[in-house]
Order: C-alpha cells, then structure tokens, then sequence
C-alpha cells in the first residue's frame, strides 16, 4: 500500500487514514522516525495501556510503570 502524501510549509504531513486505520494510530499517539539506509522510515509505538492486560507478560500498565522506574534507578 502506498499514498503521496505533501509536507507543508511547517515540516507536517497527514498520515492517510487507510494506514491510521490499519495500524490503529490515534490522535495524540507518538510514532517513532528514522533514517534507514536513505530512507525515511516511520513506526508506531505502542502505548502502555495496550501492553497491560490480565493475560500480559507485563502485567497493568501501573505495574510496567514501576519496572521501568526501578530498572532507571538501578543503573544510575
């Protein structure tokens, strides 16, 4: 799937709502931007939330939160 799209005047560009739909990006969602091999490549980013769930290796976001927090100040 592929779709031109146009950067304005301020460096912004719509992701079309074909992929926003497909890949589940939402307003306010942050997407990861590189530069691979000449290429602009651009990723979506999970959000905590979705990571969390009873079945989750992560357990609730709360919990994942804590981990990260823990780990941070361990290697300080």
């Amino acid at each position: 799937m592929q779709q031109v799209v146009k950067v304005t005047r301020r460096g912004q560009t719509t992701i079309p709502e074909e992929f926003r739909r497909k890949y589940d990006i939402q307003e306010g969602d942050s997407l990861l931007v590189e530069d691979e091999n000449g290429r602009i490549i651009i990723r979506t980013i999970k959000r905590l939330e979705d990571l969390g769930g009873a079945d989750s290796e992560f357990g609730t976001p709360k919990q994942l939160k804590a981990e990260v927090e823990k780990l941070r100040k361990e290697y300080r």
